[in-house]
């Protein structure tokens, strides 16, 4: 758009500025940096952080998915922001909202957080995914949130149920896009607005 911005290059970023940065207590949900790019490679080439979600991502992968993302976000108005440790700047993952995928068998607003090994039980992903809800809720005014995850995904679940979602078995569901193993099943959890504690 043509009243948008982009910080010069020497600033620290290409990416266009539009988006609300979101802020908590200890984090900082922000617009991508460009020196977020090599963390956020080194986490998708990490088989602990990518063992829920599949095959590891080269760099070139790792860095089309943020452009991925920014072009999302400018389109929609929501998505996945980087998440920082307000007091020392340190990038440590993503959280945000995305349109649940086509080939899934629901519809719908998805919540999610990714974060590196080194933030994690730290309560970073609870207190992210904490104010993302609001943000979906209270700016985006979204009747529902959903999350989904793998069947053996347990920390995320334990997340999901932290923020307040509810998981009813009958919607758990094999995801068609991966083959018999342990990344298809997968399980669903709900919070819609007016449930919202």
């Amino acid at each position: 758009m043509a009243d948008e911005k982009r910080l010069p290059r020497d600033q620290g970023s290409c990416w266009l500025v539009g988006m609300p940065d979101l802020r908590t207590d200890r984090l900082v949900l922000r617009r991508w940096r460009d020196s977020d790019l090599e963390s956020w490679a080194a986490m998708n080439a990490d088989p602990e952080v990518r063992e829920h979600l599949g095959d590891l991502l080269t760099r070139e992968q790792s860095d089309a998915s943020v452009s991925r993302f920014q072009a999302e976000f400018d389109q929609r108005g929501y998505g996945w922001w980087a998440v920082e440790v307000a007091a020392r700047g340190e990038f440590i993952g993503f959280a945000g909202l995305d349109e649940v995928d086509d080939h899934m068998p629901f519809t719908g607003v998805e919540i999610g957080w990714r974060l590196a090994r080194s933030a994690w039980g730290q309560g970073y992903a609870t207190e992210a995914a904490l104010t993302v809800l609001a943000h979906g809720f209270d700016a985006l005014e979204l009747p529902e949130i959903l999350a989904v995850t793998t069947a053996t995904n347990l920390r995320s679940q334990a997340v999901m149920r932290r923020i307040g979602m509810t998981r009813d078995p009958a919607d758990d569901f094999d995801d068609p896009t991966e083959p018999e193993g342990p990344l298809r099943p997968n399980v669903l959890y709900r919070i819609t607005r007016t449930a919202r504690t």
